[in-house]
């Protein structure tokens, strides 16, 4: 991914259609639902675990295992896009990532909440402007600092649209819990389908014509 292409996508702004996105996610879903809704599961047993036997230990989970499990959604919605075979041991490709994504994962968060110490508004714009932050680590390969930064200046372009996007997934996901907390099997891994989706859809044009990672964007 070349970064100098991100910053031309930046300067000129973006733009784009959250139904469509959403639809999008839904179809991308459908087509391995067995997999993403297995995946799911697992993530949802281990996360079990330690709220009942690990308590103590559950914030070494936060902060070591969930980066790279729940970005193991971006990995396989990339080789969804790019019709490559998919394994469900590719769901675990994001520990390929680790130590970038959890370094990444925790300033970010670190950054969010000082933030919203600073008087609310200024974490909740962070909070919206990282979105994107894993995938540019996992997709782009830049460093936390530099994909954090990538991140939230695209999200500039057009905060509020992407604000109103992220109020989207969060019903989303709002309704899945109301569904017997069942439907959060569902709306999760559409959740992050969806980010996936209009990351690929805003940064396609920044693709290195012969990218030195396979997984991405082939």
């Amino acid at each position: 991914m070349n970064q100098a292409k991100i910053q031309r996508i930046i300067e000129s702004g973006v733009d784009f259609n959250i139904g469509d996105i959403l639809g999008k996610a839904w179809e991308m879903f459908k087509s391995r639902a067995l997999f993403h809704i297995g995946f799911m599961v697992l993530i949802g047993a281990i996360q079990a675990s330690f709220t009942l036997y690990l308590l103590d230990y559950s914030s070494l989970y936060s902060i070591f295992l969930a980066p790279a499990l729940f970005s193991g959604f971006y990995l396989v919605a990339n080789r969804q896009s790019q019709k490559v075979y998919i394994d469900f041991q590719n769901y675990f490709d994001g520990f390929k990532y680790w130590l970038n994504l959890v370094t990444t994962n925790l300033f970010s968060a670190i950054v969010i909440v000082l933030g919203i110490i600073c008087f609310v508004l200024p974490g909740v714009y962070l909070l919206v402007g990282y979105m994107f932050c894993l995938l540019f680590v996992i997709f782009g390969g830049f460093d936390f600092w530099t994909s954090m930064e990538l991140s939230r200046k695209l999200v500039h372009t057009n905060w509020l649209k992407f604000f109103l996007f992220g109020l989207a997934l969060l019903a989303l996901n709002i309704a899945g819990f109301l569904c017997m907390i069942i439907g959060l099997f569902v709306t999760v891994p559409m959740t992050y389908l969806a980010v996936y989706i209009l990351f690929e859809e805003l940064t396609i044009d920044a693709i290195d014509e012969e990218p030195k990672d396979p997984v991405i964007y082939v």
